[in-house]
């Protein structure tokens, strides 16, 4: 294993030397735009050129669903494929409200009321479109084999020691923090489902020239929340949705059958939901309980399988 700046090509020739493909997955999440559009899209591009000066055999991009569905235009009966394209004035224009939770395993114990809500401009959905459309004119014009893999909201067992952006979205749930849901729909995706689907799309005899959504389900917030609540009954999960006037909104459509054709077989939405509260509780992020339903199912990949080998290096 190697360290790698993908700013600097250098230490990028250095890594790739004798590769014969290559899983770019690294990307920054901040609020400025500053410190993530130019390492977003110089990065990629970067990764693109290098694979193609090394005589890379296939290089695999991890996206974002945000770099599809973000178009105020997009009809939300048409499923999500490989045509669609975020707006960029749209993400630039369109503030969210995200949830930064400074607390460490040490406090976790503790109250958990250091929660900030800020709004935040789609800087990441932004940056992360263009460098996609980046990527495929240089690796079209340079000859690259490239497959992209789009995740969507991805929860499961939490291999760092940190909190992510996917594991926030469901812990104010079950501190408390949110007396109601918000009125959204969102899919959602196992961690070694998006693992593996990387691994697949590499290998695969003809699998690049595509986009690959990588998703098991879409769900409105109010059966995210359910389902939270069936699992684990002694947590505060709110019941009430926000906003009591309009109809539930509906989530984008997609189709996995690209990746279910390679190999994947998606896990069910309650069993990922499960790891990801377990491994919480386990980190120390928030209070083990002693009610909740017990799940026996392998958590971690096979050892040696395509998906435990890539995870062990992210």
């Amino acid at each position: 294993m190697v360290s790698v700046d993908l700013l600097d090509r250098g230490s990028l020739r250095a890594a790739f030397a004798g590769c014969h493909g290559v899983i770019h997955t690294a990307s920054p999440m901040h609020d400025d735009p500053e410190e993530i559009i130019e390492p977003v899209i110089t990065g990629t591009l970067n990764v693109v050129e290098v694979a193609a000066d090394a005589g890379v055999r296939r290089v695999v991009l991890s996206s974002t669903i945000g770099t599809m569905y973000m178009d105020p235009r997009r009809d939300p009966d048409s499923p999500l494929d490989d045509s669609c394209w975020s707006d960029l004035d749209y993400c630039k224009n369109t503030k969210i409200w995200i949830l930064k939770i400074p607390i460490s395993r040490s406090t976790a114990n503790q109250q958990l009321c250091n929660v900030i809500a800020m709004e935040w401009q789609n800087w990441y959905c932004y940056a992360k479109t263009i460098a996609e459309r980046k990527a495929w004119e240089v690796a079209r014009g340079r000859g690259v084999d490239m497959a992209v893999v789009i995740p969507v909201v991805v929860l499961g067992e939490l291999l760092q020691p940190g909190m992510n952006t996917s594991t926030k979205h469901i812990l104010k749930y079950l501190t408390g923090e949110a007396k109601t849901y918000v009125n959204e729909s969102h899919a959602y995706v196992h961690v070694v489902d998006a693992a593996e689907a990387h691994v697949r799309v590499l290998e695969a005899p003809g699998a690049g020239g595509r986009r690959y959504v990588c998703a098991e389900r879409t769900l409105h917030r109010s059966e995210l929340c359910r389902i939270l609540a069936g699992l684990f009954p002694e947590y505060p999960i709110p019941t009430r949705c926000r906003d009591e006037i309009n109809p539930p909104k509906k989530g984008y459509k997609f189709t996995n059958q690209p990746l279910k054709d390679l190999g994947i077989k998606f896990t069910p939405v309650h069993e990922y939901l499960y790891e990801a509260v377990k491994s919480l509780e386990d980190k120390g992020f928030i209070k083990k309980t002693s009610n909740t339903k017990e799940l026996h199912r392998q958590s971690s990949p096979p050892q040696n399988s395509p998906a435990s080998m890539l995870m062990s290096k992210l």
